[in-house]
């Protein structure tokens, strides 16, 4: 098992990817980590780190594509950013799955246009994991790359997201719910009427109806589904919960669980090789746990689990 790291990607990078590296590597585990960044700035740091050199290769990078740089422009223009080499590794199958905490525009350009969308899939989705008050978790999405959806889109959303809810999170049968303002069937803009029936019909999911707002951190759907516009409006909602609770000097068990770097970052669902997109603010736990993830990823077999999904079938 081979894991790419962009170890540019990030505000904090690359002393806090180191970190995260050590952290990663202090637990057992048979994954190989691929190092991806400017030798020069991660020697020092990873010979200070002592860690165990059998268990990582750095691959070298000359540049690295700024937060704030025009995607396709970047990866076009630097063949040679962490970014642009961790999506060539990917492809060439020297890699089987790639992380990074840098411009997210540009992992996305790049999930979309080396290694593709699976068959059958019209639009990839990210998502976020939802706290729940009984201790469990949820998820939401899409949360910010698909702001105008279709209901077909949806659909294909509630069914990406009980494969991941049923394969990572280990939930039996998820129930999908359509984040909606009202609980009536009916109910809700065109978007939300339209798709209403559509998840209903739908055999690959077990679909509850709608959710309200009151109810996104209940037990009340293990999936919720919504257009990418309202899921990021509640992802930056639910994030301002810990930073208040954190300039309040609130200590609270529940509010703890609203730090995004518990849960590292979210996958690319739809794309054909398991990438994994990290907050810009990432910080050793962060790094840490996306390696995790990838590393459930792999081992589950989510991404034949998609396939076998979204066969498409033709037609007579």
């Amino acid at each position: 098992m081979r894991i790419g790291l962009d170890m540019m990607g990030g505000d904090y990078a690359p002393a806090e990817a180191v970190k995260g590296v050590k952290l990663f590597l202090s637990k057992a585990s048979d994954a190989h980590l691929m190092l991806i960044g400017d030798e020069q700035a991660l020697t020092p740091l990873l010979t200070e780190a002592a860690l165990d050199q059998s268990r990582y290769t750095v691959v070298h990078s000359s540049q690295v594509i700024g937060m704030n740089e025009h995607p396709t422009k970047a990866l076009k223009e630097k063949p040679h950013s962490s970014i642009s080499i961790g999506f060539h590794l990917l492809q060439n199958k020297k890699i089987d799955a790639f992380i990074s905490a840098g411009n997210t525009g540009a992992m996305m350009v790049g999930a979309i246009y080396s290694i593709k969308v699976i068959e059958g899939i019209q639009r990839p989705t990210i998502s976020t994991i939802l706290p729940r008050e009984d201790g469990s978790t949820g998820l939401l999405l899409d949360v910010g790359i698909n702001a105008d959806c279709k209901p077909e889109n949806l659909v294909q959303f509630a069914i990406l997201g009980s494969l991941y809810a049923k394969y990572i999170q280990g939930v039996d049968n998820p129930k999908i719910g359509l984040l909606n303002l009202g609980e009536e069937e009916g109910k809700g803009n065109l978007l939300a009427q339209a798709t209403y029936p559509l998840l209903k019909e739908n055999p690959l999911v077990n679909f509850v109806g709608n959710v309200e707002g009151r109810d996104v951190f209940k037990n009340t759907a293990d999936v919720i589904v919504c257009e990418g516009f309202t899921g990021n409006v509640v992802l930056k909602l639910a994030e301002s919960f810990h930073d208040i609770a954190v300039r309040r000097n609130i200590k609270d068990e529940y509010l703890d669980r609203f730090d995004f770097e518990q849960y590292g970052g979210t996958p690319v669902l739809g794309v054909s090789e398991p990438v994994i997109i990290g907050h810009g603010i990432s910080g050793e736990r962060a790094f840490s746990n996306m390696i995790v993830l990838a590393e459930q990823m792999i081992r589950t077999k989510l991404l034949e689990k998609i396939r076998e999904s979204f066969v498409v079938t033709p037609e007579a």
